[in-house]
């Protein structure tokens, strides 16, 4: 009888059991690479995002919004000169009324112009406004062919309100507050950005774990697939067993799908927030360690009241809140404004003659408004306005007390974060030295599948919680860098230029 071949053959050898994996992993397809992949380390991507990234391109032009605002607000105290003229001509037939009390339709044809200089000055302290002005008034007759000027060659003004809402005063305590909360706030988006940039980057360093994992247990899987076939026929495995084994190399092989579907989705999202064209092959380089420092939460907390946009904001709160109560005061009480002019006019037939021996004219009013019965609006609305304030008030110190205990919580984790990823890293070593063992003792039939797909379990649970812990360990390093506006690593506070 003869003799078959494949039971002729020796057992399979450690060595070959070895090669046969190793030519699995390497038949495997691989990921993009070649000379156009782009190659990015954690810090490469972050100053790559914080260049381009759709995120801080947002959080640029919403500074430089708020900058223009705030220099709107500083020329309302500055100085103004303008210049107006408004000419016209007009040729119509109207209805007139004559000395005698009879009404005429005449007709009247004329052009008029008029050029006026003036420079004013708002004054802060009283909310008022000082004016000098000078202008020259030209009329042409076209039935008659006269002409007649007119001129104010000087004139000193000033209005003001008086008991009323300083718009002037009020915006000089509130805009250099909302000035200091966006400078603040910008800082701590551009902060932000980076740990943002953390999340995606561990995030697609997690999916191509999961890919790089998922092939190299489908290529274990299918190698010992293929060796138990062997062992099946000569009967040192049971039919169940060789099921079990046959089942996990058909879920490892659609592992191996969902993995690469996962890896192409978190591409694009990676693609998208850098900026990048979706079809750009990227490869990352995780880093080896992380820095090994604590931060005191004193120093913590004394530099997140002092950089933090959070305190700036509760502050501009309150002032504003302030200010609408301010309003509703002087709307319910009585106002007045005032109206003072002083100057020189002239008249004549030309120019010249409009600016010989000018007379002094002076102009004054004074108009009051008092609410009598207004069936207590007033009233109401200053009531609303005091509770306006003190809600802002309670929620203010309410936010100050969440925002000392997130400082708090943050630096705790942060400081048990850099632990964790030691012995995540460790564990991961050890599990990958368990996965060796078990493999060995597994393909010599010392152990069992349960045990072995125990160690492949903990291999890759060690490795996602690595990866993990590491991207932890950066959002926390970079989130307490937005609060703080201070770098623990390097001692040194950040310096961010603004876009302007």
């Amino acid at each position: 009888m003869k003799k078959n071949v494949f039971f002729s053959r020796k057992p399979w050898s450690l060595r070959s059991i070895s090669l046969l994996l190793l030519v699995s992993v390497c038949t495997l397809p691989s990921m993009a690479s070649g000379a156009d992949t782009l190659t990015l380390s954690l810090s490469s991507g972050i100053s790559m995002a914080l260049l381009q990234s759709p995120s801080a391109r947002s959080a640029r032009h919403s500074f430089l919004a708020s900058h223009w605002n705030h220099r709107y607000f500083k020329a309302n105290y500055l100085p103004s000169v303008s210049l107006s003229s408004t000419p016209n001509i007009n040729n119509v037939i109207n209805k007139i009324t004559q000395s005698d009390g009879t009404v005429r339709f005449i007709q009247q044809s004329h052009f008029s112009g008029d050029l006026s200089l003036s420079v004013n000055q708002n004054i802060a302290l009283t909310g008022g406004t000082l004016f000098l002005s000078s202008g020259l008034s030209y009329l042409r007759e076209f039935e008659d062919k006269s002409n007649m000027f007119s001129s104010v060659p000087v004139s000193l003004g000033y209005s003001q309100s008086l008991f009323g809402y300083n718009s002037l005063k009020w915006d000089k305590r509130i805009e250099p507050l909302r000035y200091t909360y966006a400078k603040k706030n910008y800082a701590e988006a551009i902060e932000l950005v980076s740990a943002q940039t953390c999340s995606y980057f561990f995030s697609l360093a997690s999916a191509m774990n999961e890919v790089q994992m998922a092939r190299s247990n489908f290529a274990s899987a299918d190698t010992l697939y293929r060796m138990a076939q062997g062992r099946y026929k000569i009967g040192t495995i049971t039919e169940n067993e060789m099921i079990q084994l046959e089942i996990r190399r058909l879920s490892e092989e659609t592992s191996v799908m969902d993995a690469e579907i996962s890896l192409e989705e978190r591409l694009q999202v990676f693609r998208s927030f850098l900026g990048l064209p979706q079809d750009t092959p990227i490869r990352l380089l995780l880093p080896d360690s992380v820095p090994q420092f604590e931060v005191p939460f004193s120093q913590a907390l004394e530099l997140a009241m002092l950089n933090s946009p959070d305190p700036t904001y509760y502050k501009l709160q309150n002032r504003q809140a302030e200010s609408s109560l301010a309003r509703a005061k002087a709307n319910a009480g009585l106002r007045a404004d005032i109206y003072l002019k002083l100057g020189l006019s002239q008249t004549g037939k030309d120019a010249a003659q409009a600016y010989k021996h000018p007379a002094s004219q002076e102009y004054g009013s004074v108009s009051l408004s008092l609410p009598i019965l207004d069936w207590g609006r007033g009233r109401g609305m200053v009531r609303v306005a005091k509770s306006d304030l003190e809600l802002t008030q309670i929620r203010s110190e309410q936010g100050m007390d969440d925002f000392r205990q997130n400082v708090q919580k943050l630096v705790s984790q942060f400081n048990m974060q850099g632990k964790k990823v030691r012995i995540a890293r460790l564990t991961e070593k050890r599990a990958e030295h368990r996965y060796n063992v078990a493999m060995r003792l597994y393909i010599m039939g010392q152990t069992s599948l349960l045990e072995l797909n125990d160690a492949i379990a903990e291999r890759n649970a060690s490795r996602r919680s690595h990866i993990s812990s590491m991207s932890t360990f950066w959002n926390l390093y970079y989130t307490l860098r937005s609060i703080t506006g201070y770098d623990f690593q390097t001692r040194h506070p950040l310096t961010e230029q603004l876009p302007i």
